[in-house]
């Protein structure tokens, strides 16, 4: 007799909740305020964040797959939900390449979903992901290793902020004799870009950008920049806006749209990492 699936308590951190979620195997989507972590039958099949990069852009941005490749698998199985399936089947992407990357995009994504623990939004019964099943992992694996990211991060810099915030050098503060690795990730630190979006350009994980930066802030090194105050601008004269048309909104999920120009991506695409060279 199958376990009904009963609907997240606003109360249980997020962790608890993907825990029961587990024991009744459970088939759907549960969102937090940081991502989504879809299960299958009790298992972690695909996590997404808005801070790291999906396998798209893993794949296409480290030249393991052409962008025509991966849209062309969007375009022949994204309804269905076999993309990953049909990157494999298609000859784009060798199955081994493609479950490895996908780990890595898993375990990067689950960090920052968990990171805070918070009570989960809503947990969608059924719900698939667009990519579709390429490899899953017990919740329990999934939990353990976003806490053993999470307490290394902390023994090497206890400040959280540094995961997400713009980035800037300190002033006055020296560079001399850094690591190979966390001298090119200093370079990236310009006040603007956050630990996500120098991974981006050092096409780096996030977790192992993270690891740097982190032990950057702990030399003294690094820190959140400050907010820049908006400089006021007069209010312009109030004009009659024409009515605007109606939004036109799936009602399904699905995968994201085609770029309307492979050479110019969308900017949520350019704040995606470019590692997964680390993870094949």
């Amino acid at each position: 007799m199958t376990t009904p699936t009963r609907a997240p308590r606003t109360d249980e951190p997020a962790s608890a909740q993907l825990s029961t979620l587990a024991a009744q195997g459970a088939t759907g989507a549960l969102s937090t305020e940081s991502g989504i972590v879809y299960l299958a039958a009790g298992r972690v099949v695909h996590v997404e964040s808005a801070v790291t990069p999906d396998l798209g852009d893993l794949l296409t941005h480290s030249g393991a797959l052409a962008p025509d490749g991966w849209w062309q698998a969007i375009d022949q199985a994204g309804r269905r939900c076999r993309v990953g399936r049909q990157l494999v089947d298609g000859g784009h992407l060798a199955a081994g390449a493609l479950e490895l990357c996908h780990l890595g995009a898993l375990f990067d994504a689950a960090y920052f979903v968990l990171a805070q623990d918070g009570p989960a939004l809503r947990f969608r019964p059924g719900a698939s992901h667009w990519l579709g099943a390429v490899r899953s992992v017990p919740v329990d694996t999934v939990l353990r290793e976003s806490r053993r990211r999470r307490e290394l991060l902390h023994r090497i810099w206890p400040e959280p902020a540094v995961d997400r915030a713009p980035l800037a050098r300190v002033p006055g503060s020296g560079a001399a004799d850094l690591p190979a690795r966390r001298g090119r990730t200093l370079a990236q630190v310009d006040g603007v870009r956050t630990a996500a979006q120098i991974a981006t350009a050092l096409a780096c994980r996030t977790f192992h950008t993270l690891v740097e930066l982190r032990r950057l802030a702990a030399a003294g090194l690094v820190a959140p920049a400050a907010p820049v105050a908006p400089v006021p601008t007069p209010s312009p004269t109030p004009v009659e806006a024409p009515a605007p048309a109606p939004a036109l909104v799936s009602a399904e999920p699905g995968p994201p749209p085609r770029p309307t120009a492979p050479d110019e991506p969308e900017t949520a695409l350019l704040r995606r990492l470019l590692h997964a060279l680390e993870a094949l």
